[in-house]
């Protein structure tokens, strides 16, 4: 056990976070285990879920968390799931564009010629 009074902290918070880890691997396992026991689009929603949280939390890195989607994905596909919310979402309004018309360059005036 440490003396030192931030050591003793330290180890107080590593136990904290190290529960917290634990608890969130578990939840992502729980949740890819119900979706390949009873493919559907409410437990592959919770599955992507649980895996997009432990991204956020930096417990996964985002590349591993799309391999793990891009599994989960194959899987819905072979058993004909699609994502319910991904079909309702309305199609996003296209941003306005902005059309910088060019102006015409300014004409000069011409040069009176001196008349003598």
């Amino acid at each position: 056990m440490p003396i030192i009074k931030s050591a003793i902290k330290r180890a107080k918070q590593t136990l904290k976070r190290r529960e917290r880890n634990i608890s969130i691997k578990k939840d992502i396992k729980t949740a890819v285990k119900a979706f390949s026991a009873e493919p559907s689009a409410k437990t592959l929603a919770a599955a992507q879920s649980e895996i997009d949280t432990a991204v956020k939390k930096g417990l996964i890195k985002k590349n591993t968390a799309a391999r793990r989607k891009s599994v989960l994905s194959k899987i819905a596909k072979k058993a004909g799931v699609t994502l319910e919310a991904a079909a309702k979402k309305p199609a996003a309004k296209p941003a306005a564009k902005k059309t910088a018309t060019k102006k015409a360059p300014a004409k000069k005036p011409a040069a009176k010629k001196a008349e003598k």
